[in-house]
């Protein structure tokens, strides 16, 4: 049965158990952010860089285009189960990250997959989540030392959890969730 768009059912359905597993991370993420603001918020950008784990590990994973932006999507949706009220957010996060990670591998053509293509995707999201995080947590009020000291977290925490999302999208590679399913029909039989 010929395939009838750029992502088949079965990457697909393996972009929607990543959203969900990565959903979750996300939720705890979302949950765990007004206590990270009050108790350590200089953290608040490692907590936030969790959120590229959706399209780390699904092009980790099939090397294809879409992949990233699709489970960011879904992962979105899941991690929206836990806070409702922040479904804006995340699925803000979900087109900006995913966008930035489907753009960097769009500029290679899909065709350079090295973990250095994944780190230039994660220090582009650190700069972005610096720049919210200097925004949210008004920085210009500390001392100097602690803005550098937040906006390093800030930038480091996509490019933690990016070497993160490599390791798990390598274990799923490994583990065969990339390879092709045989063909139901022989292709001979098919062309009777």
């Amino acid at each position: 049965m010929p395939r009838h768009g750029p992502l088949s059912t079965r990457v697909l359905l393996v972009c929607a158990a990543l959203g969900v597993a990565t959903g979750i991370v996300g939720g705890i993420a979302g949950l765990l952010t007004p206590v990270v603001l009050i108790v350590a918020p200089f953290a608040y950008g490692l907590v936030l860089g969790s959120h590229v784990l959706p399209g780390i590990i699904a092009q980790q994973v099939f090397r294809l285009p879409l992949v990233a932006l699709t489970t960011h999507l879904l992962a979105a949706l899941v991690a929206s189960a836990f806070n409702p009220a922040w479904m804006v957010r995340f699925v803000g996060t979900a087109l900006l990250f995913g966008a930035i990670q489907e753009g960097v591998a769009a500029l290679t053509r899909y065709r350079t997959w090295g973990a250095w293509r994944f780190f230039v995707s994660a220090v582009v999201i650190g700069g972005a989540v610096a720049v919210v995080v200097f925004l949210a947590a008004d920085l210009g009020k500390l001392a100097l030392w602690a803005q550098i000291v937040y906006i390093a977290i800030s930038f480091l925490g996509p490019v933690a959890w990016t070497a993160v999302g490599l390791g798990v999208g390598a274990s799923l590679r490994r583990a065969g969730v990339a390879r092709r399913a045989p063909d139901p029909v022989p292709r001979a039989a098919a062309g009777r």
